[in-house]
């Protein structure tokens, strides 16, 4: 129980994938000018992390390995995700008109977000059990809406105040971004267990 706790914690804050480790600033940077939009791809990247994490880490055990086809992985991981990325889409068309139509062009962007293929090969090369790579990426995933949903919070606070002409736009979303990455980095004194 104390290592999926300590899994949770450190996914979310300490190891942030997006504000530690760097990866899915595209749709960071992109989908965070409001808070709606960004739960939006925090909830479709949630959908699709813990998915292609749950049949990558499957194909990796049970047909790449046993035929040794390992040096396969990236591709094959890619090409799962670009199948579940289609099938979320052709969903989302169905249920959720709105969203599909406020995730705009970073629907598609799923398919290259880089934090979804991370995950999936953080869990291979951690030798995760499938239980610890579910809950390893429900947690990034956790992190990663969380780091989208503040920063868009901080955004829309931004629009309503007065910024120099220089620093309007990109560089203070940058500016914030760095400092909001500064603030995770407390996180990283946490020792669970």
């Amino acid at each position: 129980m104390l290592t999926y706790i300590s899994i949770l914690v450190t996914a979310i804050f300490v190891n942030n994938i997006v504000l530690s480790q760097f990866l899915g600033i595209c749709p960071f940077l992109g989908v965070s000018k409001k808070i709606d939009s960004a739960l939006g791809m925090g909830a479709a990247v949630t959908f699709v992390m813990l998915l292609a994490t749950i049949v990558t880490y499957l194909l990796q055990i049970y047909l790449l390995e046993p035929f040794g086809l390992a040096f396969m992985q990236t591709i094959a991981f890619i090409l799962v995700i670009a199948a579940l990325v289609q099938m979320l889409e052709i969903i989302l068309k169905k249920v959720s008109p709105s969203l599909y139509q406020a995730l705009g062009v970073f629907l598609p962007l799923i398919t290259t977000n880089c934090t979804i293929l991370g995950v999936a090969i953080m869990v291979i090369q951690k030798n995760f059990t499938l239980l610890e790579s579910t809950v390893f990426a429900i947690s990034t995933a956790l992190g990663f809406t969380l780091a989208l949903t503040i920063f868009a919070g901080i955004r829309e606070q931004l629009a309503l105040t007065t910024v120099p002409k220089a620093m309007k736009g990109m560089p203070i979303a940058l500016v914030t971004a760095g400092l909001l990455a500064m603030a995770f980095m407390g996180f990283s004194g946490i020792k669970i267990g």
